[in-house]
C-alpha cells in the first residue's frame, strides 16, 4: 500500500498561534472560504478534547465523503484527525502550529489511499491537488496575511449552480 501525502507550509502574520488554532478547528466554515469543500458538519467539537466530523469534498464529477476524529491537543498546538469511514481506504494527518515571534508557522500534512491499485495514478493526483488546494484557500481566507510556500492558489471557479 502506498499512501500518498499533501503538506501545506503557510505563515499567517501577526496572528497569535493559540488564534490560529482556534480559527482552524471550526470545520463548519471551511465550504465558504473553499469551493471544493461541499461541506463539513460538525458533529462534535471543543471544549472537549476530540471532535468528529463529516465531510464532502467535489472531486472529478461526484463527491468524496468521508468522517473523521480529530483530536485537539491545545497544549501542542495541534490538531490530529483520521478517516472513521468513507471513501478512503486511509485517510489521516494534522494540523501543526509554532509561534515565531509575532506570527504563526503552520503546517498541514493530510496522508490517503484509496486502496485501488489500478486507478492511483489517476485518482491520487487529482485528490491531492483537490485536497491541497481546498487546505491553501481555507487558510489563506481565514487570515488577512498569509504567506503561503511554494503553493499558488489559481482565482475560484465561478458557481454555475
Amino acid at each position: 500500500m502506498t499512501m500518498r501525502r499533501v503538506e501545506l507550509d503557510a505563515v499567517v502574520r501577526s496572528v497569535a498561534a493559540e488564534t490560529v488554532f482556534a480559527n482552524v478547528i471550526q470545520f463548519s466554515r471551511y465550504p465558504d472560504l473553499a469551493p471544493h469543500i461541499a461541506s463539513a458538519i460538525v458533529h462534535e467539537t471543543v471544549p472537549g478534547p476530540t471532535g468528529r466530523s463529516s465531510w464532502e469534498l467535489r472531486f472529478r464529477s461526484g463527491l468524496l465523503r468521508w468522517t473523521e476524529c480529530e483530536r485537539f491537543l491545545r497544549e501542542e498546538l495541534r490538531v490530529e484527525f483520521e478517516q472513521t469511514s468513507g471513501d478512503f481506504e486511509d485517510f489521516a494527518g494534522c494540523w501543526a502550529l509554532r509561534q515565531d515571534g509575532p506570527d504563526t508557522a503552520l503546517h498541514f500534512q493530510a496522508d490517503f489511499d484509496f486502496g485501488i491499485a489500478s486507478l492511483a495514478g489517476i485518482l491520487d493526483p487529482i485528490a491531492e491537488r483537490v485536497i491541497g488546494e481546498s487546505v491553501a484557500r481555507v487558510v489563506v481566507g481565514m487570515f488577512d496575511e498569509v504567506h503561503l510556500a511554494g503553493h499558488t492558489i489559481s482565482p475560484a471557479p465561478l458557481n454555475t449552480a
